[in-house]
């Protein structure tokens, strides 16, 4: 029984880690999505601006990677690296374009 539960166990990690993907890009949120600020200017910079619209107006952080814009399972995170490239790595749903993040770094 042991020997069945822990192959069970190690079978889902396998294939949890070959779902797995990374995605580099910049932290933005979701009501300016292209990272592109100008238009709200609600900071200094546009991670301050981020910021701002998370706490203040519910968005939600993204990623964003010159061309598509994910949504991210993790909104602590983020935070440190508004308006910064990162890299992500996790697992991509297709169909609603959210990556359940398991890691997030500075981008090299």
């Amino acid at each position: 029984m042991k020997l069945a539960i822990f192959s069970l166990l190690i079978l889902t990690l396998f294939v949890s880690a070959q779902n797995s993907a990374t995605f580099t890009g910049v932290i933005t949120d979701d009501m300016c999505a292209k990272g592109d600020h100008s238009s709200m200017r609600m900071g200094a910079n546009d991670g301050e601006c981020a910021i701002a619209c998370v706490s203040a107006h519910g968005a939600q952080f993204v990623l964003y990677d010159g061309k598509e814009t994910y949504g991210l399972s993790d909104q602590k995170a983020p935070k440190e690296f508004a308006g910064k490239k990162v890299t992500v790595t996790g697992t991509l749903d297709a169909k609603t374009k959210k990556i359940t993040v398991r890691s997030m770094a500075l981008a090299k």
